[in-house]
Protein backbone atom coordinates (compact mmCIF):
# COMPACT_ATOMS: atom_id res chain seq x y z
CA UNK A 1 0.00 0.00 0.00
CA UNK A 2 1.41 3.42 -0.96
CA UNK A 3 2.33 6.07 1.50
CA UNK A 4 0.16 8.99 0.93
CA UNK A 5 2.25 11.82 -0.15
CA UNK A 6 3.85 14.43 2.22
CA UNK A 7 3.52 17.82 1.12
CA UNK A 8 6.09 20.13 1.70
CA UNK A 9 5.37 23.73 3.67
CA UNK A 10 5.60 26.32 1.05
CA UNK A 11 7.39 29.43 1.86
CA UNK A 12 4.51 32.40 1.65
CA UNK A 13 0.75 32.56 0.61
CA UNK A 14 -0.30 30.05 -1.99
CA UNK A 15 -1.09 32.75 -4.15
CA UNK A 16 2.40 34.43 -3.99
CA UNK A 17 4.39 30.83 -4.40
CA UNK A 18 4.88 30.90 -8.20
CA UNK A 19 6.72 34.21 -8.13
CA UNK A 20 9.67 33.07 -7.10
CA UNK A 21 10.75 35.34 -4.47
CA UNK A 22 10.14 37.25 -1.00
CA UNK A 23 6.82 38.76 -1.34
CA UNK A 24 7.21 42.34 -0.76
CA UNK A 25 5.07 43.84 1.63
CA UNK A 26 2.58 45.56 -0.72
CA UNK A 27 1.64 42.09 -2.25
CA UNK A 28 1.62 40.49 1.44
CA UNK A 29 -1.75 43.08 2.70
CA UNK A 30 -2.85 44.17 -0.42
CA UNK A 31 -3.74 40.82 -2.88
CA UNK A 32 -6.24 38.83 -2.83
CA UNK A 33 -8.48 39.73 -0.05
CA UNK A 34 -11.73 39.77 -1.53
CA UNK A 35 -13.98 36.73 -0.43
CA UNK A 36 -16.72 38.25 -2.04
CA UNK A 37 -15.36 37.17 -5.15
CA UNK A 38 -14.53 33.45 -4.51
CA UNK A 39 -18.06 32.36 -5.66
CA UNK A 40 -19.63 34.82 -7.82
CA UNK A 41 -23.02 33.11 -8.08
CA UNK A 42 -22.87 33.19 -3.82
CA UNK A 43 -20.76 36.05 -3.47
CA UNK A 44 -20.85 36.10 0.54
CA UNK A 45 -21.34 32.15 0.47
CA UNK A 46 -24.97 32.66 1.80
CA UNK A 47 -28.07 32.58 0.25
CA UNK A 48 -27.36 33.40 -3.17
CA UNK A 49 -30.83 35.42 -3.40
CA UNK A 50 -30.37 37.79 -0.68
CA UNK A 51 -30.37 41.91 -1.76
CA UNK A 52 -26.81 42.05 -1.22
CA UNK A 53 -25.53 39.32 -3.25
CA UNK A 54 -28.12 40.34 -6.40
CA UNK A 55 -26.41 43.64 -6.19
CA UNK A 56 -23.18 42.59 -6.37
CA UNK A 57 -23.68 40.50 -9.24
CA UNK A 58 -25.55 42.86 -10.86
CA UNK A 59 -23.22 45.57 -10.59
CA UNK A 60 -19.77 44.17 -9.86
CA UNK A 61 -20.19 40.66 -11.47
CA UNK A 62 -22.30 41.45 -14.56
CA UNK A 63 -20.28 44.60 -15.66
CA UNK A 64 -19.82 45.25 -19.19
CA UNK A 65 -16.08 46.07 -18.46
CA UNK A 66 -14.28 42.46 -18.10
CA UNK A 67 -11.44 40.37 -17.25
CA UNK A 68 -9.91 37.21 -16.54
CA UNK A 69 -8.16 38.44 -13.87
CA UNK A 70 -8.80 41.72 -11.78
CA UNK A 71 -6.66 40.69 -8.85
CA UNK A 72 -3.51 40.95 -11.06
CA UNK A 73 -3.74 44.32 -10.57
CA UNK A 74 -1.02 46.89 -8.96
CA UNK A 75 -1.12 49.89 -7.52
CA UNK A 76 1.80 51.99 -9.23
CA UNK A 77 2.61 53.49 -6.16
CA UNK A 78 2.28 50.23 -3.84
CA UNK A 79 0.56 52.29 -1.25
CA UNK A 80 0.26 50.11 1.83
CA UNK A 81 -1.96 51.83 4.93
CA UNK A 82 1.18 52.40 6.96
CA UNK A 83 3.07 54.11 4.04
CA UNK A 84 -0.26 56.33 3.00
CA UNK A 85 -0.15 57.49 7.12
CA UNK A 86 3.91 58.17 6.71
CA UNK A 87 3.39 59.78 3.50
CA UNK A 88 -0.10 61.54 4.35
CA UNK A 89 1.14 63.11 7.74
CA UNK A 90 3.67 65.08 6.38
CA UNK A 91 1.16 65.88 3.85
CA UNK A 92 -0.70 67.15 6.52
CA UNK A 93 1.96 68.71 8.89
CA UNK A 94 2.92 70.59 5.40
CA UNK A 95 -0.49 72.00 5.42
CA UNK A 96 -0.79 72.87 9.00
CA UNK A 97 2.62 74.40 8.08
CA UNK A 98 0.81 77.16 6.06
CA UNK A 99 -2.24 77.25 8.07
CA UNK A 100 0.25 78.61 11.22
CA UNK A 101 2.35 80.65 9.11
CA UNK A 102 -0.54 82.80 7.16
CA UNK A 103 -2.30 82.92 10.14
CA UNK A 104 0.61 84.46 12.02
CA UNK A 105 1.50 86.89 9.46
CA UNK A 106 -2.78 88.16 9.27
CA UNK A 107 -3.05 86.70 5.82
CA UNK A 108 -6.62 86.91 5.46
CA UNK A 109 -6.68 90.81 7.16
CA UNK A 110 -4.95 91.69 3.82
CA UNK A 111 -7.36 89.84 1.86
CA UNK A 112 -9.60 92.49 -0.42
CA UNK A 113 -13.45 91.78 0.72
CA UNK A 114 -14.60 91.44 -2.73
CA UNK A 115 -12.09 88.48 -3.10
CA UNK A 116 -13.67 87.52 0.21
CA UNK A 117 -16.94 87.35 -1.11
CA UNK A 118 -15.73 84.94 -4.06
CA UNK A 119 -14.42 83.02 -1.74
CA UNK A 120 -17.98 82.66 0.32
CA UNK A 121 -19.69 81.71 -2.67
CA UNK A 122 -17.35 79.85 -5.00
CA UNK A 123 -14.65 78.19 -2.81
CA UNK A 124 -16.01 77.49 1.14
CA UNK A 125 -19.02 75.35 -0.97
CA UNK A 126 -16.59 73.25 -2.03
CA UNK A 127 -17.03 71.29 0.82
CA UNK A 128 -19.96 69.67 -0.69
CA UNK A 129 -18.50 68.91 -3.57
CA UNK A 130 -15.40 67.10 -2.27
CA UNK A 131 -17.94 64.95 -0.02
CA UNK A 132 -19.35 63.44 -3.05
CA UNK A 133 -15.74 62.50 -4.40
CA UNK A 134 -15.19 60.78 -1.53
CA UNK A 135 -18.71 59.23 -1.29
CA UNK A 136 -17.78 57.68 -5.09
CA UNK A 137 -15.04 56.61 -3.83
CA UNK A 138 -15.78 54.73 -0.66
CA UNK A 139 -18.60 52.75 -3.19
CA UNK A 140 -15.84 51.61 -5.42
CA UNK A 141 -14.05 50.16 -2.23
CA UNK A 142 -16.55 48.35 -1.57
CA UNK A 143 -17.94 47.21 -5.44
CA UNK A 144 -14.24 46.84 -6.98
CA UNK A 145 -14.01 43.47 -8.15
CA UNK A 146 -9.94 42.84 -6.78
CA UNK A 147 -8.72 44.24 -3.18
CA UNK A 148 -5.72 46.11 -4.97
CA UNK A 149 -8.43 48.44 -6.29
CA UNK A 150 -10.51 48.42 -3.32
CA UNK A 151 -7.47 49.75 -1.35
CA UNK A 152 -6.85 52.88 -4.07
CA UNK A 153 -9.98 53.60 -3.17
CA UNK A 154 -9.82 53.79 0.35
CA UNK A 155 -7.04 56.09 0.00
CA UNK A 156 -8.51 58.11 -2.56
CA UNK A 157 -11.71 58.46 -0.06
CA UNK A 158 -9.57 59.49 2.82
CA UNK A 159 -7.61 62.29 0.73
CA UNK A 160 -11.16 63.53 -0.53
CA UNK A 161 -11.95 64.26 2.96
CA UNK A 162 -8.77 65.99 3.96
CA UNK A 163 -9.38 68.57 1.07
CA UNK A 164 -12.86 68.71 2.82
CA UNK A 165 -11.20 69.22 6.28
CA UNK A 166 -8.99 72.19 4.68
CA UNK A 167 -11.92 73.12 3.04
CA UNK A 168 -13.90 73.72 6.34
CA UNK A 169 -10.61 74.83 8.37
CA UNK A 170 -10.29 78.20 5.90
CA UNK A 171 -13.89 78.56 6.09
CA UNK A 172 -13.79 79.34 9.90
CA UNK A 173 -10.79 81.20 9.59
CA UNK A 174 -11.89 83.46 6.63
CA UNK A 175 -15.35 83.92 9.06
CA UNK A 176 -13.40 85.38 11.63
CA UNK A 177 -12.14 88.09 9.39
CA UNK A 178 -15.25 88.74 7.00
CA UNK A 179 -18.28 88.13 9.54
CA UNK A 180 -21.63 88.51 8.48
CA UNK A 181 -20.85 87.66 4.00
CA UNK A 182 -22.04 83.66 4.62
CA UNK A 183 -18.69 81.88 5.46
CA UNK A 184 -19.62 79.37 7.39
CA UNK A 185 -23.74 79.78 7.35
CA UNK A 186 -24.60 80.33 3.34
CA UNK A 187 -22.39 76.80 1.72
CA UNK A 188 -25.51 74.51 1.43
CA UNK A 189 -27.79 77.93 -0.56
CA UNK A 190 -24.85 78.39 -2.75
CA UNK A 191 -24.40 74.79 -3.45
CA UNK A 192 -27.84 74.06 -3.85
CA UNK A 193 -29.04 77.49 -5.71
CA UNK A 194 -26.26 79.45 -7.56
CA UNK A 195 -25.94 79.10 -10.86
CA UNK A 196 -22.21 78.47 -10.61
CA UNK A 197 -22.55 75.07 -8.71
CA UNK A 198 -25.32 73.93 -10.59
CA UNK A 199 -23.39 72.19 -13.38
CA UNK A 200 -21.31 70.66 -10.77
CA UNK A 201 -24.16 69.07 -8.28
CA UNK A 202 -26.43 67.60 -11.51
CA UNK A 203 -22.97 66.11 -12.60
CA UNK A 204 -22.00 64.32 -9.77
CA UNK A 205 -25.14 63.68 -8.01
CA UNK A 206 -26.23 62.19 -11.32
CA UNK A 207 -23.19 59.77 -10.95
CA UNK A 208 -23.41 58.92 -7.42
CA UNK A 209 -26.58 56.00 -9.04
CA UNK A 210 -24.33 54.79 -11.59
CA UNK A 211 -24.25 51.71 -9.90
CA UNK A 212 -22.28 49.68 -12.18
CA UNK A 213 -18.82 49.72 -10.56
CA UNK A 214 -16.45 50.43 -13.77
CA UNK A 215 -18.90 53.02 -14.40
CA UNK A 216 -18.38 54.81 -11.23
CA UNK A 217 -14.84 54.16 -11.52
CA UNK A 218 -15.33 55.89 -15.32
CA UNK A 219 -17.28 58.64 -14.11
CA UNK A 220 -15.17 59.61 -11.20
CA UNK A 221 -11.66 59.24 -11.90
CA UNK A 222 -11.75 59.49 -16.11
CA UNK A 223 -14.10 62.78 -15.97
CA UNK A 224 -15.05 64.38 -12.72
CA UNK A 225 -12.47 63.98 -10.61
CA UNK A 226 -9.58 65.22 -13.80
CA UNK A 227 -12.57 68.11 -14.18
CA UNK A 228 -12.42 69.08 -10.75
CA UNK A 229 -9.40 68.92 -10.40
CA UNK A 230 -8.33 70.99 -13.84
CA UNK A 231 -11.52 73.05 -13.72
CA UNK A 232 -12.26 74.08 -10.35
CA UNK A 233 -8.68 73.52 -7.90
CA UNK A 234 -5.91 74.64 -10.46
CA UNK A 235 -8.46 77.59 -11.54
CA UNK A 236 -9.32 78.50 -8.30
CA UNK A 237 -5.87 78.41 -7.04
CA UNK A 238 -4.71 80.89 -10.00
CA UNK A 239 -7.25 83.10 -9.04
CA UNK A 240 -6.01 83.46 -5.72
CA UNK A 241 -2.99 84.43 -6.58
CA UNK A 242 -3.90 87.35 -9.13
CA UNK A 243 -5.93 88.60 -5.98
CA UNK A 244 -3.37 88.04 -3.15
CA UNK A 245 -4.54 84.60 -1.92
CA UNK A 246 -1.44 82.87 -2.06
CA UNK A 247 -2.24 80.62 0.29
CA UNK A 248 -5.17 79.45 -1.48
CA UNK A 249 -2.82 78.57 -4.49
CA UNK A 250 -0.42 76.94 -2.44
CA UNK A 251 -3.21 74.81 -0.69
CA UNK A 252 -4.36 73.83 -4.11
CA UNK A 253 -0.79 72.69 -5.44
CA UNK A 254 -0.64 70.60 -2.17
CA UNK A 255 -4.22 69.37 -2.98
CA UNK A 256 -3.11 68.47 -6.70
CA UNK A 257 -0.47 66.39 -5.40
CA UNK A 258 -2.92 63.43 -4.80
CA UNK A 259 -4.52 63.78 -7.36
CA UNK A 260 -1.17 63.22 -9.44
CA UNK A 261 -1.62 59.97 -7.56
CA UNK A 262 -5.10 58.72 -8.17
CA UNK A 263 -4.38 59.52 -12.05
CA UNK A 264 -1.76 57.16 -11.40
CA UNK A 265 -3.48 54.25 -10.16
CA UNK A 266 -6.95 55.14 -12.39
CA UNK A 267 -4.45 55.29 -15.67
CA UNK A 268 -3.03 51.58 -14.55
CA UNK A 269 -6.36 50.43 -14.21
CA UNK A 270 -7.67 51.58 -17.67
CA UNK A 271 -4.23 50.27 -19.19
CA UNK A 272 -5.19 46.85 -17.62
CA UNK A 273 -8.77 46.80 -18.80
CA UNK A 274 -7.58 47.76 -22.46
CA UNK A 275 -5.74 44.53 -22.29
CA UNK A 276 -8.84 43.21 -23.38
CA UNK A 277 -9.86 44.96 -27.00
CA UNK A 278 -13.63 44.79 -25.98
CA UNK A 279 -13.55 46.75 -23.16
CA UNK A 280 -12.54 49.95 -24.99
CA UNK A 281 -15.81 50.61 -26.44
CA UNK A 282 -17.02 50.20 -22.90
CA UNK A 283 -14.66 52.80 -21.56
CA UNK A 284 -15.62 55.19 -24.36
CA UNK A 285 -19.59 55.09 -23.86
CA UNK A 286 -19.45 56.16 -20.62
CA UNK A 287 -17.12 58.80 -21.21
CA UNK A 288 -18.99 60.01 -23.87
CA UNK A 289 -21.97 59.76 -21.53
CA UNK A 290 -20.43 61.92 -18.64
CA UNK A 291 -18.23 64.33 -20.71
CA UNK A 292 -20.74 66.79 -21.63
CA UNK A 293 -22.31 67.55 -18.28
CA UNK A 294 -18.15 67.37 -16.90
CA UNK A 295 -17.94 70.30 -19.69
CA UNK A 296 -21.25 71.94 -18.80
CA UNK A 297 -20.01 72.20 -14.87
CA UNK A 298 -16.10 73.44 -16.17
CA UNK A 299 -18.18 76.38 -18.25
CA UNK A 300 -20.60 77.32 -15.93
CA UNK A 301 -18.21 77.43 -12.60
CA UNK A 302 -15.00 79.28 -14.76
CA UNK A 303 -17.74 81.92 -16.07
CA UNK A 304 -18.39 83.27 -11.80
CA UNK A 305 -14.73 82.88 -11.31
CA UNK A 306 -13.06 86.58 -11.28
CA UNK A 307 -9.83 86.55 -13.08
CA UNK A 308 -10.00 83.35 -14.99
CA UNK A 309 -10.39 84.36 -18.54
CA UNK A 310 -9.92 81.60 -20.46
CA UNK A 311 -9.55 78.98 -17.97
CA UNK A 312 -12.75 76.85 -19.23
CA UNK A 313 -10.91 75.55 -22.46
CA UNK A 314 -8.05 75.07 -20.61
CA UNK A 315 -9.58 73.04 -18.28
CA UNK A 316 -11.20 70.98 -20.90
CA UNK A 317 -8.39 70.66 -23.09
CA UNK A 318 -6.63 69.40 -19.54
CA UNK A 319 -8.75 67.07 -19.11
CA UNK A 320 -9.10 65.43 -22.67
CA UNK A 321 -5.79 65.46 -22.63
CA UNK A 322 -5.84 63.21 -20.10
CA UNK A 323 -7.95 60.56 -21.40
CA UNK A 324 -6.20 60.76 -24.70
CA UNK A 325 -2.91 59.69 -23.09
CA UNK A 326 -5.00 56.56 -21.64
CA UNK A 327 -5.82 55.69 -25.29
CA UNK A 328 -9.71 57.08 -24.78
Amino acid sequence: MSQPEVLKPLKTWSHLAGRRRKPSEYEIVSTNLHFSTDNPDAPFELDPNFAMALWFKQHRNASPLKHPDWDAFRDPDEMVYRTYNLQQDGQETYVQGLFDQFSARGHDAMLDKTWAGSLARLYTPARYLFHTLQMASAYLTQMAPASTISNCATYQAADSLRWLTHTAYRTAELAKTFPGIGLGTGERAFWETDPAWQGWRKLVETALVAWDWAESFTAFSLVIRPAVEEGLLRTLGDAGRHNGDTLLGLLVDAQLLDAQRHRRWASALVRMALEQPENRAVLQSWVAKWEPLADAAIDTYCAALPDAAGAAARARSATREFRRGLGL
